[in-house]
């Protein structure tokens, strides 16, 4: 836990660190209100995604253009290698340090993403427990299922079950791990308030969200995802490795596995990502604090009596 966030005013008065947060689930335009907002108010944006912080992965994951980060500063995004482990407890204290860094320079630190456990890690300053990676259990536990996994992590600790993502392989095995590993459940996270924070949400009715999620994929398919992927594995970046990043990697590996042919990698990929986004919008629903707009301009009303 850290100590709460303040930045002096010009008349000497300490006040708590102001922070924009965008989110909601994929494909809603996030990234493209992000911008708008950070030019007209003076921010830079802290990519808040588990999957843009890794380099060589940019159409999969929907990270903006090198265009795009030259028109505004953007922080956290190709900061690490796939190929390496990266925990949510080193993306905290890395936004961390951009927000106070944002801050200090008078700027907007603006917190942009869809991964909820990021997020919220960050503006409630949730409690991580410090236990190491053990990689023989994780090997033994890789070659599990998520539906397997997560029938261990329900017997091992119903709490820690029924709040987490059942589909999300990762989460898992480290729930397991830190179960095992320190022979105590998984502690509840408790919110800590250290940042004065306006959350605005973007979402869409589910059929037009669906279609705006089927044609970015297509676009991004005709973009080079599948060269992307393929790029990847000649750096050193396993199959196994790209099946825990899922979506967009998980199916294309499948298909270059010939586990799938092209049409079902696209039918079965749209699907996965229909079901992501809803359960996204399934956490995301749980927070009262999330002001949900549908225009530019009512972000702009928000952002003004915010600021």
């Amino acid at each position: 836990m850290i100590s709460k966030a303040y930045t002096i005013t010009p008349d000497n008065r300490y006040t708590m660190e102001k922070i924009l947060v965008i989110l909601g689930p994929t494909a809603t335009g996030k990234s493209n209100l992000a911008i708008q907002l950070a030019k007209k108010y003076n921010g830079e944006i802290i990519s808040a995604d588990s999957r843009q912080i890794y380099k060589g992965m940019d159409l999969g994951t929907g990270k903006v253009s090198k265009k795009e980060q030259k028109i505004v500063p953007h922080h956290l995004l190709d900061i690490a290698s796939p190929k390496r482990q990266f925990t949510v407890a080193r993306f905290k204290k890395l936004a961390v340090k951009a927000i106070k860094d944002i801050s200090q320079r008078g700027r907007l630190p603006i917190l942009v993403g869809g991964t909820a456990f990021y997020i919220y890690t960050v503006i409630d300053d949730l409690n991580l427990p410090e236990v190491k990676p053990d990689l023989k259990l994780r090997k033994e536990l890789e070659v599990k299922s998520e539906l397997e996994l997560f029938k261990i992590l329900k017997k091992l600790d119903p709490r820690r079950a029924q709040n987490i993502d059942s589909h999300n392989k990762v989460r898992l095995v480290r729930a397991i791990e830190i179960i095992k590993s320190s022979g105590n459940k998984v502690p509840p996270l408790r919110r800590n308030k250290i940042y004065d924070s306006l959350i605005i949400g973007l979402n869409k009715p589910q059929i037009a969200l669906y279609s705006a999620i089927d044609k970015r994929l297509e676009e991004r398919l005709n973009q080079g995802m599948v060269k992307e992927v393929r790029k990847l594995l000649t750096q050193g970046v396993s199959h196994k490795k790209l099946e825990t990043f899922g979506l967009e990697y998980r199916y294309i590996s499948l298909y270059l596995q010939k586990k799938l042919s092209y049409e079902q990698m696209i039918a079965e990929l749209k699907n996965a990502i229909h079901r992501f986004a809803k359960r996204q919008m399934t956490w995301f629903k749980k927070d009262s604090r999330i002001n949900w707009i549908k225009t530019q301009t009512q972000a702009e009303k928000l952002l003004k009596n915010f600021i």
